[in-house]
């Protein structure tokens, strides 16, 4: 394709120069605020205003109906409410003040959100407004990064598009580290960018990528680095000064990404064991051992020792118990809703814009751009769809910022390079196969909003087809015709984004879009995450759908707390931990030796115990997706004498006891870390403890069925059958404490 696009090595100049003088503010304070509004003097005048309405616009929207998901992730609240209180817990990143336990992660994630609590005090605004923030802040380095090469309408369509996707919506109003993860990615990808530009300043934004890397692997590890090689290889190809001067500023660049990182790893390592916290998710009580197994290569391989189904690999395309991988995997029916809307138009716009710019100089800014962009998005595309390990489809949140870059900048081409028809066809066919996808997403949830896909197909079509002839109609009805097929495209999208604000969402797995379709609810899903843990909703049968592996232990018959452990619940990859017989408090040894075939539907008839259902019952699988819901005797019952102790009670499982430390804002301990199987305390630690008065209570219901793939869960269930052995048991809300300090 020959092409008239602009390829110098620079940011693209302004169409329409005005004189500085011109628009020059009057000083002061009335001066600043005008100069805020009105921007570079370079600019036209809208576009300053434009943007700053999408930040306003983002933020309103993401601030809505912000306190409906209460504690989100209560996992990660207790982590917060316990660093707004001990400087100690805020290091760490521990679960409980006392510094029993940490989560599963770094603590960069939870710094934000903690100082919030600390200075406004426990409460859902306080946790989720950082994520806000975070999103809006996302909004506005995409915004810049984009613009300074493609223009202001390219950036204002790459910010709406981000602020727009549905897992995005869901996951910058959500206490998980994903959100400062998407920033922080966000920023690194405009440094790199900043530092392709001139030989003078490029050192200086290079290092602030590495800075960003760094603080990024501080909130999930591993995760932070996908999109590096890419980074790395474009800056080392494309830079323009010598290639020795380029490989000693990515030396720089390294170093700083080890040193905003390597610090606190030093510390947490070389720190006496025996006077911090338990490393949460690791078996070795190592947070090198954390982020190389369950967090680093266990989440490729599948070999997760410590994790829920750990240790299952994926084979013959099956992501052990997380669904099946292959490359259609972000195209399926559990992800598909959450983030690949405009997956094909990214794709093929980042093809377009590299043939676009195929023949420039080796330094141009433009085709370094879309490799950029590009290559951060296939690398974590590449990953997110083959890994065999643990997998969430709130990850792809990570995918956003790059597909709304991508979306922006190659439609800001091909809208230039319109005359062309081979452009202008590129044009209508990622319209056209924009709204064929969004007709296919929405007509997998038929009952909600039937009428929508047949509009977004409807007007895709017609769009695509005007947009063929663009080069030749009039700019206004070009215009007109781009802004239905920006509706058509974005009608999806937009759709199950509003529908994610109205609703709120609690506990460990959360999706975005309409409740109760294809993306599934709690516990819906199919095929995917969901399928393993059923739906445990106070009674019903689960929707999870099909997944692989064995029964869970406690086959018919055997006594779950608050509830029935029915003859459903099927858990990937054989025998469930447990299986055997093991004591859960309150209850009968289950029954059965957990074998399965591998083809439930992954029922449950829970009882009134499980999934937020009834006084005390843990959620999901014994309180592993959920907490429990705590009621005001059994908060009383706790917090009684509180203060002569260092734990008011121990529960195994961390979402058990995130429930009962935020009803009570006293430390709980977790046993065995998130799911219950990290071998921390040992039996003889918690008889230790025991001895010396420092717990109250041993929580009961909720707790004994959620662990996950070995690891600790013997030496749990090992304190479960000592305490109801030992200890009188209390029944207060229909909860079942044991008091550590009654003997029988």
């Amino acid at each position: 394709m020959t092409t008239s696009y602009d390829t110098s090595s620079g940011p693209s100049e302004p169409s329409a120069p005005v004189a500085r003088s011109a628009h020059a503010a009057p000083s002061g304070r009335s001066g600043r605020l005008g100069r805020l509004w009105r921007g570079r003097a370079e600019d036209a005048p809208w576009v300053r205003p434009a943007f700053l309405v999408l930040l306003l616009a983002t933020t309103l929207l993401y601030l809505w109906n912000l306190s409906a998901s209460g504690y989100a992730n209560s996992f990660y609240s207790a982590a917060v409410q316990a660093g707004s209180e001990s400087w100690k817990a805020f290091f760490f990143g521990s679960l409980d003040a006392a510094n029993a336990i940490t989560v599963d992660k770094p603590p960069a994630a939870l710094w934000p959100m903690a100082l919030s609590v600390r200075l406004f005090g426990l409460g859902s605004w306080q946790i989720l407004l950082p994520e806000v923030l975070m999103g809006v802040a996302t909004v506005a380095v995409l915004y810049a990064a984009v613009r300074r090469r493609f223009g202001a309408g390219a950036g204002l369509l790459a910010g709406a598009v981000l602020a727009l996707t549905p897992v995005a919506a869901l996951m910058f109003r959500f206490n998980n580290p994903d959100a400062l993860l998407a920033l922080l990615m966000t920023v690194a990808v405009y440094c790199v960018l900043r530092a392709l530009e001139d030989t003078k300043s490029g050192t200086k934004w290079l290092v602030w990528a590495g800075v960003a890397f760094g603080l990024a692997f501080l909130a999930k590890t591993l995760q932070a680095f996908l999109i590096l090689p890419p980074l790395a290889l474009v800056y080392a190809v494309c830079a323009p000064v010598g290639f020795g001067r380029r490989i000693g500023r990515l030396a720089l660049a390294g170093l700083a990404m080890i040193a905003s990182a390597g610090w606190w790893v030093a510390l947490v390592e070389l720190w006496p064991a025996s006077s911090r916290p338990y490393i949460g998710g690791s078996q070795n009580n190592s947070f090198l051992e954390l982020t190389f197994g369950y967090n680093g290569l266990g989440r490729i391989n599948g070999n997760e020792t410590g994790s829920v189904g750990g240790g299952g690999r994926g084979g013959g395309g099956q992501g052990g118990g997380w669904g099946e991988t292959g490359i259609g995997r972000m195209f399926n029916d559990a992800v598909g809703g959450q983030i690949s809307w405009l997956l094909p138009a990214a794709l093929i716009l980042l093809v377009a814009g590299l043939v676009i710019t195929w023949r420039a100089p080796r330094t141009d800014t433009a085709r370094s751009a879309f490799l950029v962009w590009g290559g951060s998005l296939l690398m974590t595309l590449g990953v997110f769809s083959f890994m065999a390990g643990i997998f969430h489809e709130y990850y792809t949140v990570a995918l956003a910022p790059y597909i709304a870059a991508l979306v922006g900048m190659g439609a800001s081409v091909l809208w230039e390079e319109r005359t062309r028809f081979l452009a202008s066809a590129a044009l209508a066919v990622t319209v056209a196969g924009t709204a064929v996808w969004g007709y296919v997403l929405l007509g997998r949830t038929p009952d909600w909003m039937p009428w929508l896909r047949w509009a977004v197909l409807v007007a895709g079509t017609v769009a695509a087809l005007g947009l063929l002839l663009a080069g030749r109609l009039d700019r206004r009805i070009g215009l007109g015709l781009v802004g239905l097929g920006l509706a058509a495209s974005l009608a999806g999208p937009v759709a199950y984004t509003l529908s994610t604000l109205g609703t709120g969402h609690q506990g460990s797995i959360v999706t975005a879009g309409p409740s109760g379709g294809a993306m599934g609810g709690p516990g819906g899903g199919r095929g995917g995450p969901r399928a393993m843990y059923g739906m445990f909703d106070g009674g019903g049968a689960g929707r999870g759908g099909q997944a692989g592996g064995g029964q869970m232990g406690g086959g018919p018959g055997g006594q779950m707390p608050g509830g029935q452990g029915g003859p459903g619940g099927q858990m990937p990859g054989g025998q469930a931990p447990g299986g055997q017989g093991g004591q859960m408090p309150g209850g009968t040894p289950p029954q059965g030796n957990g074998q399965g075939n591998g083809q439930g539907n992954a029922q449950g008839n829970g009882g009134a115990g499980m999934e937020r259902g009834g006084p005390g019952g843990g959620g999901g699988i014994g309180g592993l997706l959920n907490g429990a819901t705590v009621g005001s005797k059994a908060k009383a019952t706790l917090l009684d004498g509180a203060d002569d102790y260092t734990w008011v009670a121990a529960a195994i499982g961390a979402q058990n006891a995130a429930s009962y430390q935020l009803a009570t804002g006293k430390p709980v301990m977790a046993i065995g870390g998130f799911n219950g199987s990290d071998p921390s305390p040992t039996l003889a630690q918690f008889k230790q403890y025991v001895a010396q008065g420092k717990i109250h209570y041993f929580v009961g219901s909720g707790t004994g069925t959620g662990g996950g793939g070995g690891g600790g869960m013997g030496g749990n269930s090992e304190i479960s059958t000592w305490v109801t052995a030992t200890f009188e048991q209390v029944t207060v809300d229909g909860s079942t404490f044991y008091d550590l300090t009654q003997k029988k």
